[in-house]
C-alpha cells in the first residue's frame, strides 16, 4: 500500500523509495501532491505532480496560442498578397461597368443546371452554343458568377437560351 507522508523520513531509514507507490529507485524527485512536498519516483512525478500538470497546462494553452497566432498571421499574409494583386480581374474579368451582374435569385445555380438538363445539353455544347469557356458556364452552375468574373451579358444570354429565370426582377 502507498503511503504518504508531507516529508520527512519514512521511518525504515532506506530514502530512496517513493512515497507514493512505494517503488525503490535512486532517482527520486520533489513533487508538489495535494499540497504536500513529496520524494516522489519520474512515474508518479508525471502523474501526480501538481505543480507539473499546471505547468503542463500552461504549455499547452501557450502552444494552442501560438497555433492560432501563427494562423492568423498566415492568413493576414494571404489576403495583403490578394489586396495589392488585381491581375486575375484585369486578366479575366468581367468589366461591371460596361457588363453589370444583375441580383440573382438565391438558387440560380441549380436552376441553370435543371434547364440545361432537361433541354438535353451537355455544358461543353450550351458553353459553345454561347461562345463562352466553359469554366464560366461551369462557374454559373456552381453558384459562383460573381467570384468567377460573370458579367450580365453570359447570365442574360443563358435566360434567354433556357428560357429560365436567373435574375431577381427590380
Amino acid at each position: 500500500m502507498a503511503k504518504y507522508s508531507t516529508g520527512g523520513s519514512s521511518g525504515g531509514g532506506d530514502g530512496g523509495s517513493c512515497e507514493l507507490c512505494g517503488t525503490t529507485s535512486d532517482s527520486l524527485t520533489q513533487a508538489n501532491v495535494a499540497g504536500a512536498q513529496l520524494s516522489v519516483c519520474s512515474s508518479c512525478a508525471s502523474s501526480h505532480d501538481d505543480a507539473g500538470a499546471d505547468e503542463q497546462r500552461a504549455r499547452d494553452r501557450d502552444d494552442e496560442v501560438n497555433r492560432r497566432k501563427r494562423a492568423a498571421q498566415n492568413t493576414a499574409k494571404l489576403n495583403d498578397a490578394r489586396k495589392g494583386d488585381s491581375s486575375h480581374w484585369e486578366n479575366e474579368g468581367t468589366n461591371y461597368a460596361d457588363d453589370p451582374l444583375p441580383y440573382l435569385v438565391s438558387d440560380y445555380g441549380e436552376r441553370v443546371v435543371e434547364a440545361r438538363q432537361e433541354a438535353g445539353l451537355q455544358r461543353g455544347e450550351l458553353a459553345d452554343e454561347l461562345d463562352v469557356p466553359e469554366k464560366k458556364l461551369l462557374a454559373v452552375e456552381q453558384s459562383r458568377a460573381n467570384r468567377a468574373g460573370v458579367g450580365g451579358s453570359l447570365v442574360e444570354a443563358i435566360e434567354d437560351r433556357l428560357d429560365v429565370t436567373l435574375s431577381e426582377s427590380a
